[in-house]
């Protein structure tokens, strides 16, 4: 348990007379941070006209009074609520915009990490602000924006405590949205979401988990009081917690103490972030891979590494199941040659790694009490060693080890059983289908193939996180959309699925196909349940490997305690903003030729886009 994230919790200070002293207040009851006005909020500045204008003395604190570590990890910056820089009033807007300038100055001066501001309306009222919030931050400065956003509209939440309907409200996440678009999606600018007394539908909050939320505050207020008088949460407000606690937000406590101790609020939310670290063996794998770009595995191209081998080996799931398939595929076979029960069933294991499914196939022998020879076939003479210290050391007789490309390989008896681990993210994305149809002439006429079939699944997905990902990739030696022509393997965690997933692409072996051709063509259509942003498609797969023994990472039907495959993302160049009751249309394509495979894929509704990695362009991946 000691690999546990741990939890991070600010307080917010309305005003700080004694910034020493509220640091030491907050520290005392745990907190990491502190939310501080960077300017006392009723000390207005005059920078056109008037009296104040010509006024003496320092605007705010000396820096002196922190060293610079402190001011960097413990302090975010609130700007002054009375700022309108959106205001149409000339000197309102005039001295806002000044004072805006100063206080964004003062916080890179500072050294501070970042600053916050409440959001009060849609973009109508806040277009000045945006652009200059997208001024600042497209600088060279570090400087974070945390916008505060209520969950819920405040008008709505008026409106419950009244006798009259309320009409048709603007959801904040339109607030929020139209904002970010202003400011280019910049990645320094992130939600400080206001958690409110009555929560959103479940699909509105499904939609926050896919942007950028940096902490949530806590409104004293929505606290309720147990038995023992100390401050929890309604259970609505705990499943929130546990479900924003995957992305690895902070915590800030806003509002006048209403208990004993303010500690005690600190005390509840670690107790709450403690139930929601899930420690099992997918979590400590994917730990520090959430949302982390990786480029797919070639491993008919390059060599694996010995550390790749040994992370795949740890699967508990995966091997286990394989050894199952292939134990009801040995005495499915038994049981058709009882007449000859001294024969040797015949295993091929093409692509054997590192023998893990050459123990399997042994171990399923075993327990079948079937007398089998298995062929052990790779192309890594680096594993090769491996495989022949094995085959020297442990196996013995039983197994043979053939150093080859499994495609090029002259078998010198058929196999009564094909077994493969060529699977990736997206079930044909390591070209299984070309390696299997390419061995598929060494299996008997009735012989079996483990896997025996496979099919890819792709979903619409809102990721900011993702998005800012992929544009933050640059290669001078590539096309310039490159990065968004490519596809990733990636642990998905901040982002919203804006539909379920839906079969792509199906293979089947051995392939009995009189005309073997491994590209396909689809076209899917998802319907969009609310507003929201599409960034991307995500992709799965699920296999069966025999009968009724398969393995998945579709999120409907995952495997539990499967760690080997993380889910694929496919981006698109610019993101697509999509209203309630639109059709997405996706069109994908898997092309071959004699030396590659690559995939293609575009939209044509709500809006046509441009077909993304055409002719294999920015990404192939090598035969």
């Amino acid at each position: 348990m000691s690999n546990q994230r741990s939890i991070s919790c600010g307080l917010d200070f309305c005003a700080v007379p004694d910034l020493n002293n509220c640091i030491f207040t907050a520290n005392s009851s745990k907190y990491e941070f502190v939310f501080v006005p960077l300017i006392h909020p009723l000390y207005k500045r005059e920078f056109v006209s008037g009296a104040a204008k010509s006024r003496n003395g320092p605007f705010t604190r000396p820096d002196l009074v922190l060293c610079s570590s402190d001011w960097n990890n413990l302090i975010i910056g609130k700007l002054s609520s009375h700022i309108k820089v959106d205001s149409r009033n000339f000197f309102i807007k005039k001295n806002s915009e000044e004072a805006l300038n100063q206080e964004f100055a003062l916080a890179r001066h500072l050294g501070l990490v970042g600053v916050t501001f409440r959001l009060m309306g849609g973009i109508e009222q806040n277009g000045n602000l945006a652009r200059i919030v997208s001024d600042k931050v497209t600088s060279t400065c570090t400087l974070q924006v945390w916008i505060q956003i209520p969950m819920e509209n405040p008008v709505k939440q008026a409106y419950s405590y009244r006798e009259q309907e309320c009409s048709s409200v603007e959801s904040t996440w339109e607030w929020w949205n139209a904002f970010r678009i202003i400011c280019d999606y910049d990645r320094k600018v992130g939600i400080a979401l206001i958690v409110s007394h009555d929560l959103p539908e479940q699909e509105e909050i499904d939609r926050w988990l896919g942007e950028p939320v940096r902490c949530l505050i806590f409104p004293t207020t929505i606290f309720i009081t147990n038995k023992k008088g100390y401050p929890v949460l309604s259970k609505a407000h705990q499943t929130l917690v546990k479900r924003f606690s995957m992305l690895e937000v902070q915590f800030v406590l806003t509002g006048a103490n209403r208990h004993q101790n303010i500690g005690y609020y600190h005390n509840y939310l670690e107790y709450l972030w403690k139930g929601c670290q899930i420690n099992g063996p997918v979590e400590r794998f994917a730990r520090g891979y959430e949302d982390y770009l990786q480029c797919p595995l070639q491993p008919l191209m390059d060599n694996l590494e010995s550390q790749t081998y040994e992370i795949f080996e740890k699967d508990p799931v995966k091997y286990t199941q394989y050894q199952t398939a292939i134990y009801q595929a040995i005495l499915g076979i038994a049981s058709k040659t009882e007449e000859d029960k001294n024969r040797k069933i015949v295993i091929m294991v093409v692509g054997a790694g590192r023998g893990p499914l050459v123990y399997a196939s042994l171990n399923a022998a075993e327990m079948a009490r079937q007398n089998i020879k298995v062929y052990a076939v790779e192309k890594n003479p680096n594993a090769v060693l491996t495989l022949q210290a094995l085959e020297r050391d442990v196996w013995g007789e039983k197994v043979t080890v053939v150093s080859c490309d499994m495609r090029e390989w002259d078998a010198p008896e058929k196999a009564d059983i094909l077994v493969s681990e060529l699977l990736g993210s997206f079930s044909d994305n390591e070209l299984s289908p070309e390696c299997l149809d390419g061995v598929q002439k060494f299996l008997k006429d009735d012989g079996i193939s483990i896997p025996s079939s496979y099919t890819s699944y792709i979903a619409p997905v809102q990721s900011s996180k993702l998005y800012n990902e992929v544009r933050q990739c640059k290669d001078k030696e590539k096309h310039s959309l490159a990065h968004f022509e490519t596809s990733y393997v990636v642990h998905l965690q901040n982002k919203y699925d804006i539909a379920k997933p839906q079969p792509l692409f199906t293979f089947k072996h051995p392939n009995k196909g009189i005309v073997i051709d491994n590209s396909r063509y689809e076209i899917k259509t998802f319907e969009v349940q609310q507003n929201c942003v599409l960034h991307g498609f995500s992709g799965y797969f699920d296999t069966v490997l025999y009968k009724d023994v398969t393995l998945s990472i579709e999120p409907s039907t995952h495997s539990p305690g499967m760690f080997s495959w993380f889910p694929i993302f496919f981006p698109i160049r610019e993101p697509v903003q999509l209203k309630a009751g639109d059709e997405i249309v996706v069109h994908f394509w898997r092309q071959c030729s004699t030396k590659n495979v690559w995939y293609e894929w575009c939209i044509s509704k709500p809006i046509p886009v441009a077909i993304h990695n055409p002719g294999g362009r920015s990404y192939t991946i090598g035969l």
